[in-house]
């Protein structure tokens, strides 16, 4: 997250893991939300620097944040869904 201090890394992880617990219809707090915004940010600079995009300031951080919150949310979903067992 270029260019946006970290004041700004906070909102960014509050808002970005926001919009993926609205995209993945599940109900969390407020710190999960920043502690996925965080880690989906880590995640998604990671892939985008990995496929050659670039981004800076609070949108695109946001944008890219937002896509890595909702990756590790898929992910950690399938993972939870697979260890339970249905009788």
């Amino acid at each position: 997250m270029s260019g946006v201090g970290f004041l700004g890394a906070i909102v960014i992880g509050i808002v970005a893991g926001w919009i993926a617990e609205q995209v993945t219809h599940r109900e969390q707090g407020l710190l999960t939300n920043l502690i996925v915004g965080l880690i989906g940010a880590l995640l998604g600079g990671f892939l985008a620097n990995a496929l050659g995009f670039t981004f800076g300031g609070f949108w695109g951080s946001l944008m890219v944040s937002t896509i890595g919150a909702i990756l590790l949310l898929v992910i950690l979903g399938f993972f939870r869904r697979r260890g339970v067992t249905r009788t």
